[in-house]
Order: C-alpha cells, then structure tokens, then sequence
C-alpha cells in the first residue's frame, strides 16, 4: 500500500502541478502534505518524520522549519527540536516556538547566562513566562538577590502576582529559608497555587523543615479529606511523627524553571489548547526527568488527542518505585483500552492489583473493565475487593455499589443487585443513574411499581435531557399500560435521540398501543435502519422488529405467550404486561 506521502505526491504529479523540475518537487511537496495531515490528526511523530524529510529538501523554508520544531517538541525531542530552530535563527527566522526550544535546550545545560541574554534580547519565551524564567536564572547563576527582585517585578504585573509569589516561595525553600517561604504561603501571596496539590505538597515539606507538625498535618487533614494516595499517605505519616521532610520540591534552578512550565501547563490544562499545553508539559519532563506530574500531564494530552501509542510510551516513563506509579499505570491501562487492546489493559491492571493489592483503586478499575467486557463474575468480586479496601465508606463510594449491583443484576442474582442499588442510594439519595436503572429494573420485574415510576420521576427531573432516563419514564409508562402518557415522553426521548434503535423501537410500541400504526410502522423501520449505530445490535432484537413489521405487535405479543395491548389495557395499569423490553 502506498505511503501517504506517495499518494499526495503522486495526485499533485499527475496534475502537472510541478513544470519542469518535477521529480523533486513531487518528493517535496508529497512530504509537505503527509507532513501537513499528520499535524491536522495529531500524528506528532509522522509530522516529525515527513516535516524532516520536507527540510532537507528545502533547508532554507522557514515554515517548514517551524512545523519541524513543533513535532519534534510535542515527542519531546529536544535536541532535534533545538538543532532546527538554530537552523531558522541563522536563517533571520523569527520563531518564538524555535526560541522556546533554545531557551529549553540552554537550561536543561544550566547555561543561565544564555538564558539571560535570550531574554534581553527579546528571544524569549512571552511575557507571561520571561519574567520568572529570568528570575530562576538569576538564582542559577547565584544572585538571590537579583532573582528576588525579578520575581518582584513579575508580581507587579497585572494578573501574575499568585505566579510570581508561588515561585518566590519556592526559589527562598530552595535555598533554606523556611521563614520566608512560608510567610508567603500563609500570607496568601502564592494565591490559588498554594491550594494545588503540589502546592500543598511544597508547603507541607516547608512547614515540617520550621518543625510546625501540626500545622502541616491539619493542611493535609482539611485539604484531602483523608482521600491520600501513597505519596500523600507518606507524607502524612512522616509529619505526624514529627519528622522532618527534605525539601525537594525545587532542588536546583533548572527544577525551578522546569516548574514554570509545569504551573504553565496546568494553567492552561482544559481550556482548548492542547497542544500549548503538551508543549509545556514536555519542556517541564525535559528539564526535570522525574517531573512525574508533569509526565502524566503530558501522557492525558496525548490520550485525549488520540495519540496512545505516544500516551502509552509516556505513562511507561514512571518508574516502578515512584509513588504515583499505579496513577501511570492505570492511565496506560485506559489508553490500551482505548486503543482496542483491552486484553493487553486487563493484563497491566492484573499485574498492578499484585503489586498494589491494598489499593482500592486498582480493583475498581480493574472492575470496570472487567464490566466492559461482561465479565460480571470477576467484576463482582473486584468490586467487592475495592469496596474491602476503602477504609471508611462514604458518599464518594455510591457508584462501586451500583456498578456491583449492575454486575449482580447481569448474573440474574436480583437480591444482591437491589441490595447494592439501595445502598447506592443511601450513600446519595437523588442520584439519577440509580434511580433510573433500579426503577427500570423494579419495573421489568413487576415489583414495588409505585416505588419504581418515583424513582423514575425523579430521575427525569434530575436529568430531563437525558435520553436514555427520559425513554426509560416512557417505556415505564408503557409497560404499566398507561399509554396515553407514554407518548410524549417517548417522543422526547426520541427528539434526544433520534438514532437510537431502542428509542425508536420504544415509540414504535408506544405508537402501536394508542391506535397510531402507520406511525410505528415508520418508527420500527427507523429503529431497523439504526441497528448498527455503536453497540446498539447488543440491545436491539431485529427479528423481533421486522415480525411486528409483518404481523403487528399485538400478534407478535401472542405468540410470545403475552395478552395482545388492548387486553393488557383494559386488565388496568397494575395488571399490565405490555411485551418485552427488547
């Protein structure tokens, strides 16, 4: 199969979109547009290869130059990042993403003199990050002073007063004074950042290093809500035997400017820029190679992009013995899964659970994939692992009881799932999904129907756009033969779903039971259409629509053993058996 670089090359040849030197210029121009499709799907390393290739062809194109940079930072590859923008510099390119690779390149060095100049002279990163990556230099090259009195300058503009106040604090732990650090803290001047959670961490290490035990562990207390994982847990533990913490938050200026990036990074973190945010998030692993949050960050963007062989590399870049390994972990796992190989993610969390057995979290993940692929047994009794390993069982733990108790109900065991959707329930009353699959289920079963259609209600008034709880306050209706007042809701459910194939099939019926049969003659024929739409084939009996397509559903319900609709109507609402549920 040709190359995607071949293809384009090969369409622009044929056109005759080259003259006389085509040959070349087709390799060029192929590579250019492989290149260019690479960058629009967020195929960084494609992009890197083909962008490359594009150079060589054309070293003096200042564009291509860029891109190039572009892809081979998103990968993280620095140096060849770096090697390019020199080539744009001497060029007369004017770049702040290739000066951003310099300045990375000449601080990952610790060469702060170049930094320095880079900034001086207006090759630096923007306004937003030049100010603090000057002062992190300053104190690089040993003048405290004058890196306070950039942080100072950087405070003083507008917007960037928490910034600057957190990295000050920083830059004073860094050098040992505690006092100082922590007099920003509880003065508030590190402003939201002191609230992150490495900004809790760095505060904790600063006020046990002022021997403040207390106080650190009630900021860990009041912050967490005993909701720690192991470094957390750690950290707790040694404070609360009054043991001092080194400080290695920041351990050196290019740590210190390596967390710029990182704070950058996670300023812009869900605000439709991905791919900024990727950038920082790999100068800050570039910078400091056990910058664990800053690789998972990094790892999330490409996931999110869709880029998970990258996101699974990246995760893999935790090592064993950090204490946010199982985080990495579990986020290798989900990539995997999203990949299509959940064989493969099922492994990485089977290997996690014996080397994290006592974390809840592993087991539950565990469950759920297991549920994904109706492995209901062993999704029990990961569930049931999870739930034996949460230490105190609050509002936060009402969905390991309701995923138990779907797994329960998919076994057919039906007084261990109620038990667990009540308890659900108990843990947060008005949640909808709960309502919604237990009042369903209530129903199906002909059980506690007053009970049920409440719980039902209430689930539609807690999420009225929800097409599948809407569709289900219809069928509800439907089964319990009050017909008339089926139809609007299922209509509902079908204006918020229209490609459902059980919505449709749903109105079909309803259509059916109220003497409307061209209508669910339409509807069931819409429902067949969209059989194929994502998993729906699972849940959709097709036969079963094309027999009521031939016979009607009234003939269809007799010969499942069922009284036709107008019998079910006139025997009342609490009598009423109305048909299968598909």
């Amino acid at each position: 199969m040709p190359s995607i670089r071949q293809t384009i090359g090969a369409a622009l040849l044929a056109l005759g979109a080259f003259g006389p030197a085509g040959a070349s210029a087709a390799g060029l121009a192929g590579d250019y547009l492989a290149a260019r499709q690479a960058s629009f799907t967020g195929d960084f390393a494609a992009a890197a290869e083909y962008y490359g290739r594009a150079v060589e062809n054309d070293p003096s194109n200042a564009s291509l130059l860029e891109r190039a940079v572009l892809a081979n930072v998103s990968l993280g590859r620095f140096e060849e990042a770096s090697a390019l923008a020199d080539q744009l510099s001497e060029q007369g390119g004017n770049s702040q993403l290739a000066q951003m690779a310099q300045v990375a390149r000449d601080a990952q060095s610790e060469n702060y003199s170049a930094v320095l100049m880079a900034i001086d002279e207006d090759r630096g990163l923007g306004p937003l990050a030049d100010g603090l990556i000057a002062a992190w230099a300053q104190l690089g090259q040993g003048d405290m002073s004058a890196a306070l009195v950039a942080f100072d300058e950087v405070s003083a503009q507008q917007g960037l007063s928490a910034f600057a106040g957190y990295h000050k604090a920083l830059a004073l732990a860094s050098v040992g004074d505690f006092d100082s650090a922590e007099a920003i803290f509880g003065a508030g001047g590190a402003g939201g950042m002191a609230n992150t959670r490495r900004g809790i961490m760095a505060r904790v290490e600063i006020l046990s290093q002022l021997d403040r035990f207390d106080q650190a562990l009630t900021l860990i207390d009041e912050t967490f809500s005993g909701d720690l994982d192991p470094a957390l847990v750690a950290m707790r533990e040694t404070v609360a035997a009054k043991e001092k913490i080194p400080f290695t938050h920041v351990r050196s200026a290019r740590d210190g400017m390596a967390e710029v990036f990182y704070t950058l990074a996670g300023a812009l973190a869900g605000e439709q820029n991905a791919d900024l945010t990727l950038i920082y998030a790999r100068i800050a692993t570039y910078l400091r190679a056990d910058h664990v949050d800053a690789m998972l960050l990094a790892a999330e963007l490409l996931e999110s992009l869709g880029q998970y062989d990258l996101a699974i590399e990246t995760y893999s870049g935790v090592p064993s013995d950090n204490a946010v390994y199982h985080a990495a972990e579990i986020g290798r796992a989900e990539a995997l899964r999203r990949k299509g190989d959940t064989d493969a993610a099922i492994a990485v969390l089977d290997r996690l659970r014996e080397s994290h057995d006592d974390m809840a979290v592993v087991h539950s993940t565990l469950a759920d994939f297991y549920r994904e692929q109706e492995r209901y047994a062993d999704a029990t009794e990961a569930y049931t692992a999870a739930l034996d390993r949460t230490d105190e069982v609050g509002e936060r733990q009402w969905f390991l009881f309701y995923a138990r108790g779907i797994a329960h109900e998919r076994q057919d065991m039906w007084e261990q799932a109620e038990a667990d959707f009540r308890r659900a329930l108990e843990l947060n009353p008005e949640q909808p999904q709960v309502l919604n699959y237990l009042g369903y289920s209530l129903v199906e079963k002909q059980q506690k129907l007053d009970e049920a259609l409440d719980m039902i209600e209430r689930a539609v008034a807690a999420r009225p756009d929800s097409g599948y709880i809407v569709d289900s306050l219809g069928w509800v209706l439907y089964r319990l033969g009050r017909y008339d007042e089926a139809v609007g809701h299922m209509e509902r459910a079908a204006e918020l779903m229209p490609v459902d194939p059980v919505v449709n099939d749903h109105l079909g019926d309803v259509y059916w039971a109220v003497g409307r049969e061209l209508e669910a003659e339409f509807q069931w024929k819409r429902a067949l259409s969209f059989v194929d739409w994502e998993d729906a084939a699972e849940e959709v009996d097709a036969e079963r629509i094309r027999r009521k397509l031939e016979v009607g559903l009234d003939q269809v319900l007799v010969e499942e053993g069922a009284p036709p609709l107008r019998m079910a109507g006139d025997a009342g609402a609490e009598d009423a058996t109305g048909g299968d549920a598909n």
